[in-house]
């Protein structure tokens, strides 16, 4: 009895510990992301002083009409949806791998993103919407439903037996092609302004931020990001297993139904808000994982922050590859994304996984 005490003692030293150092990591990442929103909104055409930058979104009285224009109405919205939309994806992609037992599952790999865009050409070619008075927001809630309608797939498979992690993938891969295939199809029979906008969705960009936009990205975050932490525990439960999470009194179906809702709401907004862009949901969750580990409580707000660093990044890089030019954001995700993707599936196959 003795011996136990001390041994209980260090145990509990131990996780705290651990939870302590978790702790540091998420606002060390917070401090990241301010650093990578300062970079992108000082850097772009114009050449503006990072000081004059940061002294105008400190004290915008300060600067010249011509600076707070630039600083406060351009580069600021465009820069706060860049992390937005990363914090969705992420948070997202992060919910995905849990529900899905995979480390490949995000909106992007698994379809969900090319539904969105179906949903959306559908009502930009032909002004259908499948809620009944969706009004001006017809083309987000195509996007919802597609978006929705496809993670229900995914789920689906989930539940048919001897159904492997690679087998999702590809049927998450099928799924992509055949939504592009729709897609292609729907673009060649558009007139030429409604070619223009399903481009935009397909190429993904943020060049279409506004203030609007960014309010209705941050209160579903704000909305979001609650609801999955106090699924929390359970969703730590569900990666030890089916079996061992109901055993644990984790409604399973109703969790993974929930989250998957979830999931495709930030998805499917962020794509209407800003189009396709891949690879952001999958990666940022992965360096979350292999900063803090498995504990959602500490993965998915890293998860959530490692993904508005990596898309505001992205920004940045963006604007600095050609002077005067600024790339469509999903263009730069794709080219950070595949290589870390294809490294990822080497590493998994090395697992036997």
């Amino acid at each position: 009895m003795a011996a136990t005490l001390p041994m209980t003692a260090n145990a509990t030293g131990d996780y705290r510990r651990r939870n302590a150092r978790r702790l540091k990591l998420v606002l060390l990442g917070l401090v990241a992301l301010a650093v990578a929103l300062a970079l992108d909104v000082s850097i772009g055409p114009g050449n503006l002083p990072l000081a004059d930058v940061l002294s105008t979104l400190v004290d915008p009285r300060s600067a010249t009409p011509r600076l707070s224009v630039i600083v406060w109405d351009l580069r600021l919205p465009i820069a706060l949806m860049a992390m937005a939309v990363g914090a969705m994806l992420g948070l997202s992609g992060a919910g995905m791998q849990t529900i899905l037992a995979n480390p490949l599952a995000d909106p992007f790999t698994l379809g969900v993103s090319a539904a969105a865009t179906v949903g959306a050409s559908v009502a930009i070619v032909f002004g259908w919407s499948v809620i009944p008075g969706a009004g001006p927001y017809i083309v987000t809630a195509n996007a919802f439903i597609f978006a929705l309608a496809a993670s229900l797939v995914l789920f689906l498979m989930t539940k048919l037996r001897g159904v492997s992690a690679e087998t999702m993938i590809l049927v998450g891969i099928a799924l992509l092609f055949t939504c592009n295939a729709i897609t292609a199809l729907l673009q060649y029979r558009s007139n030429e302004v409604q070619l223009t906008q399903i481009v935009f969705w397909t190429l993904g960009s943020l060049a279409r931020a506004s203030w609007e936009k960014v309010g209705v990205a941050a209160l579903l975050i704000a909305l979001a990001l609650p609801f999955f932490l106090m699924r929390g525990w359970a969703l730590t439960a569900l990666r030890l297993g089916d079996e061992r999470a109901e055993s644990l009194g984790v409604r399973v179906d109703r969790l993974r139904l929930e989250i998957l809702v979830a999931t495709s709401l930030l998805a499917a907004v962020s794509v209407s808000f800003v189009g396709g862009i891949g690879f952001i949901g999958l990666v940022g969750p992965h360096i979350a994982r292999l900063l803090v580990g498995e504990d959602q409580r500490f993965f998915l707000p890293t998860a959530t922050i490692a993904s508005a660093v990596l898309l505001s990044l992205a920004s940045t890089v963006s604007k600095v590859i050609t002077p005067g030019v600024i790339y469509p954001i999903g263009i730069i995700t794709a080219l950070i994304g595949v290589p870390f993707f294809i490294s990822l599936v080497m590493s998994i196959r090395g697992r036997g996984v």
